[in-house]
């Protein structure tokens, strides 16, 4: 057994009917002119080859009664490969809407925690002869960078890998525990829980002291507190059901920019990302007067945690400057405000959340995320934040799936209560993907955003080329 940290346990708990925590990958496949073609049964014996490259795929989760501890992984004794892998053919034409709405489906439906919690879609019938591969997994499992690094146990730099035909699996089923035994290791953990807890809140008071002071004698705005986000339309309760959509711009394009204006490549994502809301909520005419605030997540994983399961992640609030029209001067705003939110971040220490997590018990974090889906709170009271934006650095060289080239990467992260839009972005050989996922009753409308992301970054593209 292998208890999960503070942090992941609040990502399985947080699961409400209505608020899905998963994320996904859609892998675009080219298979004309691979070799043996591309099957769902050549998938298929690809990954049961490579289960053992990555332990998660075989773990299922036991909760510890009246959750007092967080839940333990088990090696899976009714494991059973057929009930993660499934086959799907869109409609005719199979074009990007076609392949979106697949997605928003897939999205939108619950991962049973009865079992490993992952699956794997392979979709036929897309046009120009291409095909696709849909990967859920939970965030109690992954982060967005180990997510990524993890799928490289599928993944290959050549199209013809024989490296895994001879590996050795030596994987053995554990007996699912009993509460007893979940019971002795929940009380185990708590009797140092108090000693911990008291460390840990002397840390978090300086921390908070440090942010205090810095602030204070800082002469630029602090980034926002959380709750002080400005209403929207896509900041209310959210549903059950999503709406998935994709766009791409070429990472030539940002590095232009990014050059000409001496800010980061992800600087112009977010600007990108910025005067896409800007145009969106423009259009709808409820584009209000406060800047709209972003959480952005951060990976803190370090090198020798690589390749390794679970989240370790921090994350920072900052504006997104939508209430200014300039697009220049919007990027100038975001690239300081990212800067200084960067900044506090460090004040504040790569480890705090995760520190905060630990002592959290888990069915407090359960009744807090139930009470507030089922009352519709967010109906009622500001948002902590308008919209998640977050960049995964992905590779840059070609990639191929059970021999056949990756042409696409199109990330899909979660939505939250009161954050009815995710913007989640990854960079493929050099072309920069994004995924945006929305609330279907509160972003109905989400389709418009790629053509909006694209026209904001010709806006940018229009000022650097000005004599």
């Amino acid at each position: 057994m292998q208890r999960l940290s503070g942090l992941d346990s609040m990502f399985f708990y947080m699961e409400t009917p209505t608020n899905h925590m998963h994320m996904a990958g859609v892998f675009l496949l080219d298979p004309r002119g691979a070799s043996g073609g591309f099957s769902y049964a050549r998938v298929r014996a690809m990954v049961e080859r490579r289960l053992h490259r990555a332990a998660l795929f075989r773990r299922r989760l036991v909760e510890v009664p009246f959750g007092l501890a967080p839940p333990v992984w088990i090696e899976d004794p009714e494991f059973d490969l057929n009930f993660h892998l499934r086959r799907a053919c869109l409609p005719t034409p199979g074009g990007r809407s076609e392949l979106e709405d697949f997605v928003s489906q897939i999205v939108g439906s619950p991962l049973d925690r009865q079992r490993p919690l992952w699956e794997i879609s392979v979709v036929e019938g897309l046009e120009a002869g291409l095909q696709a591969v849909v990967v859920k997994m939970h965030h109690a499992a992954m982060d967005g960078v180990s997510g990524s690094e993890l799928a490289a146990a599928w993944l290959d730099l050549s199209a013809d890998p024989s490296s895994d035909i001879h590996e050795e699996d030596d994987w053995h089923p554990e007996r699912v525990p009993s509460d007893k035994d979940l019971l002795v290791g929940a009380w185990a953990g708590l009797a140092s829980t108090p000693f911990k807890m008291v460390s840990t809140t002397r840390r978090i008071a300086e921390a908070v002291l440090r942010v205090s002071e810095h602030n204070r004698d800082s002469p630029t705005v602090p980034p926002p507190p959380p709750f002080r986000a400005p209403r929207t339309s896509f900041n209310l309760a959210i549903t059950s059901h999503r709406r998935v959509c994709f766009g791409e711009a070429a990472l030539e394009d940002l590095k232009v920019v990014k050059n000409h204006f001496g800010c980061t490549v992800n600087d112009v994502v977010m600007a990108l990302c910025a005067g896409a809301l800007r145009r969106f909520l423009l259009a709808r005419d409820e584009l209000p007067k406060e800047p709209l605030v972003a959480l952005v997540p951060m990976s803190v994983r370090a090198d020798e945690e690589r390749l390794s399961a679970g989240n370790r992640l921090s994350a920072m609030l900052t504006s997104l400057a939508t209430d200014i029209s300039d697009p220049l001067l919007r990027l100038r705003a975001i690239s300081a405000a990212m800067s200084d939110a960067k900044s506090q971040e460090s004040l504040l220490g790569a480890g705090l959340l995760t520190d905060w997590t630990e002592f959290t018990f888990p069915a407090l974090i359960g009744g807090a995320a139930h009470f507030v889906s089922s009352t519709r709170m967010f109906d009622h009271v500001r948002p902590a934040f308008n919209v998640t934006i977050s960049n995964i650095p992905g590779p840059q060289v070609p990639l191929f799936l059970a021999g056949v080239p990756v042409v696409g990467i199109y990330p899909v992260g979660p939505v939250v209560e009161g954050a009815g839009l995710n913007m989640t972005v990854m960079t493929y050989c050099g072309t920069v993907y994004f995924g945006l996922n929305g609330c279907r009753a509160t972003v109905p409308d989400i389709s418009d955003l790629p053509s909006m992301i694209t026209e904001s970054l010709e806006e940018l593209l229009t000022v650097v080329q000005r004599p």
